[in-house]
């Protein structure tokens, strides 16, 4: 009887979902509840993992950086923050660096990091209203003396900020299985479900709306601890009012119109920051259901997503708005963590090593180029061809009058960023290793760390990954436990590696090809070694107006030149650094070496420093190759250097000089000024 009630709850929010979308697309296609489903790979409790290597060092700049002061240093969290029960911002920002730096405190075991945002967890869990709304104290509430109920849900706000405060509170359980947090949400998810139909998302802001998957993604985690049949009742009626992004990305329509309109209609559809984290609705359908017509259309609305709007460095184009795929568009650091943290939870429940791909390429290129040495500092847009940072408009969907978009700043541009950016490296670290779901462990994305967690009968386990990925190709991992125990232990291949091998305690068993995913079923003991090997070869991809970009391994490189940095300061938006290039950047490469790019290429590598930093002056790996200067390509009074047209072959026409240069390219990440994607020239 209870499964029958069940399916009849489910059933009957799924309409109001059906009318959200094209009512015969949701009856053909997705409108039947069928199974809640449990990833096939979970994440292990935040802190088993550690990370050691150049990967420790870059989340220790974070906690001496921003990471782990912006509560000291930022007016919004640092002046009556409403999130500690003052009158000031209540809003999106204090829950945003919390998802960042709840995690950091946690993978480095930071106790003063813990202790400072322990009291923002704490006074949220401890304020939850009776009616179990929680929350910044609202201004009905400061005005009429009242509390949140069910009665009178209009005096409460917006739906957002919750969403993401959540999340951090999931986390936070994930750390420390505090008793609160389980009945917290409860008590919060059955005030939404008596308040939704009267108040839904939309009733404060548009963000709430289009991001409703967020809201759900945690709701249907509870209901996999908990089991309450309601929790997925919720869950459908949240899909209900949210923007329809798996109907999106299965009808194609969508990214079609985005790629076509940059006018102010349904702005809101193209956001980059709301279709990164949109990118995660058909999950969260798939996890409730169990339709694998969700998974389809994840891979539909990807795949199409990155061909008319994906760059040379892994993502979209999002300046604020989906722009095409130019090298001269911009991204939005907010785009870039919530992309990543959606793959994450793709990844999941997918296995699926296009995603896996996808997340490294984005961490590994796109992420560590947007923040200053110090991590005080952000960019609100990188340009893939950045051949300077400076104030302007440039051809942005949303240009600033102040020109405060693509220089390094605190405030520059918007604050959400600098908030935001936080979760991006201590998420990634997190996912790096899996639970099976039959008992295994698998490792997916590869990074010097620590794992220690329990195996099968609660055999604890311990297993250093020794590496110097992305900048090596050689990752050891070396098994400590008690006694000698089988499960299984999986890797991917990258789809760009032609060829991997793995040696066992120094014995070479077997080679792979790219884009898999290997599993080794045997009796594990003390002290094995497992060495996967990966190839890397230089090679070229093509992106927009026949551009190529040089890889190697997960990296992607562009130019190196000299840089040089002048300070500024905005009445406004306060202290900030342009970059300007010190060496010729317009360059092309030669059809040649397009066709056979091992031919002329010359790889150095360099040890990693002691103290790992994402700058030009640390990268451990340089490409040399032959190109030649095109006279024509110049900056122009827009501050960028347009792309140079060339004819259907992929060959630039125009003026070039007769001679040839050997030019240095660096990784993508290690740059703040770059041609990355070069025009072809004979």
């Amino acid at each position: 009887m209870k499964k029958i009630l069940l399916v009849l709850a489910i059933f009957s929010s799924i309409v109001l979902y059906g009318n959200k979308v094209s009512s015969q697309y949701a009856k053909n296609r997705h409108s039947v509840a069928l199974s809640f489903t449990t990833p096939n790979y979970s994440l292990l409790p935040l802190g088993a993992i550690k990370p050691k290597g150049w990967l420790l060092d870059q989340l220790q700049i974070m906690r001496n950086g921003t990471s782990g002061h912006l509560d000291e240093e930022y007016a919004k969290l640092k002046d009556d923050n409403g999130w500690l029960g003052g009158r000031g911002d209540g809003w999106e920002e204090t829950p945003y660096w919390l998802d960042g730096a709840l995690p950091l405190a946690y993978l480095l075991g930071d106790k003063t990091l813990q202790s400072k945002v322990m009291k923002y967890v704490n006074w949220t869990l401890d304020h939850q209203r009776p009616s179990g709304y929680f929350g910044p104290i609202t201004k009905a509430e400061w005005a009429k003396g009242i509390e949140i109920t069910v009665k009178n849900c209009k005096d409460g706000a917006d739906w957002w900020p919750k969403m993401v405060m959540l999340k951090v509170l999931q986390q936070y359980y994930s750390a420390t299985n505090d008793k609160r947090v389980i009945p917290f949400m409860t008590r919060y998810f059955h005030y939404q479900l008596q308040t939704l139909k009267q108040y839904p998302l939309n009733t404060w802001s548009e963000w709430a709306e289009a991001r409703g998957e967020e809201n759900a993604m945690v709701v249907q985690w509870l209901y996999s601890v908990t089991h309450e049949s309601f929790l997925l009742q919720l869950a459908t009626l949240l899909e209900s009012q949210s923007y329809p992004w798996t109907h999106w990305f299965a009808d194609r329509n969508w990214v079609i119109n985005a790629a076509s309109n940059q006018n102010d209609v349904n702005w809101m559809h193209r956001h980059g920051v709301n279709v990164a984290m949109g990118l995660k609705d058909p999950i969260v359908n798939y996890e409730r259901t169990g339709n694998t017509n969700f998974l389809k259309d994840i891979k539909t609305g990807w795949n199409d997503l990155m061909s008319l709007h994906g760059l040379p460095m892994g993502m979209f184009s999002a300046d604020e708005d989906l722009h095409g795929n130019l090298p001269t568009q911009g991204v939005e650091l907010c785009a870039i963590v919530e992309t990543m943290y959606s793959l994450e939870n793709i990844i999941q429940f997918t296995g699926d090593p296009l995603y896996m791909d996808a997340l490294e390429r984005i961490a590994y290129n796109a992420l560590p180029t947007q923040t200053t040495d110090d991590y005080n500092k952000k960019q609100y847009f990188q340009i893939a061809n950045q051949v300077n940072v400076k104030r302007g408009v440039f051809n942005f969907s949303l240009p600033f009058d102040r020109g405060m978009n693509n220089v390094f700043g605190m405030r520059s541009g918007y604050t959400c960023c600098l908030a935001n950016m936080h979760q991006g490296f201590p998420k990634f670290t997190q996912n790096l290793w899996y639970k099976t779901k039959n008992g295994g462990l698998a490792a997916f994305e590869y990074a010097p760390c620590q794992v220690s967690t329990e195996i099968r009968n609660h055999v604890p386990i311990i297993i250093k990954e020794q590496t110097n990925y992305p900048f090596d190709d050689k990752i050891t991992f070396i098994i400590s436990m008690r006694k000698a125990i089988a499960f299984s232990f999986q890797f991917r291949i990258p789809s760009w590696c032609k060829e991997a091998t793995l040696s066992m305690n120094g014995k070479m068993l077997h080679t792979y090809k790219g884009d898999t995913i290997i599993s080794i079923h045997q009796l594990w003991k003390n002290g094995d070694s497992i060495t996967l090997k990966l190839l890397m070869e230089v090679t070229t991809s093509n992106w927009a107006r026949n551009s190529r970009t040089i890889e190697r391994g997960p990296l992607v490189y562009a130019l190196k030149l000299g840089e040089k940095w002048v300070k500024g300061h905005d009445e406004l938006e306060g202290d900030y650094d342009c970059v300007f290039p010190t060496s010729p950047w317009n360059y092309g490469i030669l059809v040649s070496d397009v066709k056979n790019p091992m031919q002329n290429a010359t790889v150095t590598i360099k040890p990693l420093s002691s103290h790992f930093i994402w700058n030009e002056a640390h990268a451990p790996i340089e490409i040399e190759i032959p190109a030649k200067k095109i006279l024509g390509w110049k900056i122009d009074d827009d501050g960028v250097a347009n792309q140079p047209v060339t004819d259907r072959n992929g060959l630039y026409k125009g003026l070039v000089s007769d001679s040839i240069e050997k030019i240095k390219l660096i990784p993508y990440g290690f740059t703040k000024v770059r041609v990355v994607a070069f025009p072809v020239v004979q």
